[in-house]
């Protein structure tokens, strides 16, 4: 596994925690920062020991305060049409594995962007969701107005967009922004439990119900049925099935091989 200088890496018992390690510039997401997030996601993929992937910042104080801004400023508007941020949480979002956001302290931004890329978000009432972009003279650009508008309805999206408003952890659990809420000393047990249940599920029906949700979110729902039904067809073919079925009728715990 390569060596980062902005996150730090630490895999055990089958989840892989990637801690974003600027806590000085609040864990800013700068270029680097992507550059290190992108190889350890391209590991993640490629480890069949790795199920859950987490996030989380270093500190306690921030999650991720979004872009770094000395580097917003000097981007020219050509930049802007490069993958970039955008293309990194499009990554995080088509990854085969399971991820969390564990949220303490800021996700502004960027960094709320972040958030929302992951499968599921678990946060804290310390925890501050907010996309001020409009504030800079932009917009959210890493897919905020989408998967925000998607995650808690278009009208609550456009409502923070355009207001700024920063909510916090309770706010964002009631309006569906976030999957759970914990108390900030229960926060690792709470990832911990939720990645748990993960991975006792069948790991192959785990990669294909998320590519039918995604894939089938935003389509016709006649397509997105039958994208169901073949990776019901390709989840048939599996061992783990055999044996996830066979462990149902003689009531005991499956034990998936991931083939």
């Amino acid at each position: 596994m390569a060596s980062f200088t902005n996150i730090v890496v630490i895999k055990e018992a089958g989840i892989m925690w990637i801690t974003l390690n600027r806590p000085e510039t609040r864990n800013a997401l700068d270029a680097k920062t992507l550059l290190e997030m992108d190889s350890a996601f391209t590991d993640a993929e490629l480890d069949k020991d790795v199920r859950v992937i987490v996030l989380q910042g270093a500190g306690g104080k921030s999650f991720a305060s979004g872009a770094d801004i000395q580097q917003l400023y000097e981007r020219e508007a050509l930049e802007a049409l490069i993958p970039g941020m955008q293309g990194m949480y499009t990554k995080i979002e088509n990854c085969s594995k399971v991820t969390i956001a564990a949220v303490m302290g800021f996700a502004l931004g960027g960094g709320c962007e972040l958030a929302l890329a992951c499968d599921i978000r678990v946060a804290t009432k310390q925890a501050k969701f907010g996309l001020p972009e409009l504030n800079l003279g932009i917009i959210p650009g890493a897919g905020g107005t989408q998967r925000l508008s998607r995650i808690v309805g278009k009208g609550r999206a456009l409502d923070m967009i355009l207001t700024g408003k920063i909510i916090d952890g309770e706010e964002a659990e009631r309006i569906g922004l976030v999957t759970y809420f914990a108390d900030k000393t229960e926060l690792v047990e709470t990832v911990e439990r939720v990645a748990s249940d993960v991975m006792k599920k069948g790991p192959i029906a785990v990669q294909l119900v998320k590519a039918a949700v995604h894939k089938g979110f935003d389509i016709d729902a006649g397509t997105a049925m039958w994208i169901e039904k073949l990776s019901q067809a390709v989840a048939f073919t599996t061992e783990d099935k055999k044996e996830g079925t066979l462990a149902f009728l003689e009531k005991r715990t499956a034990n998936f091989i991931n083939r």
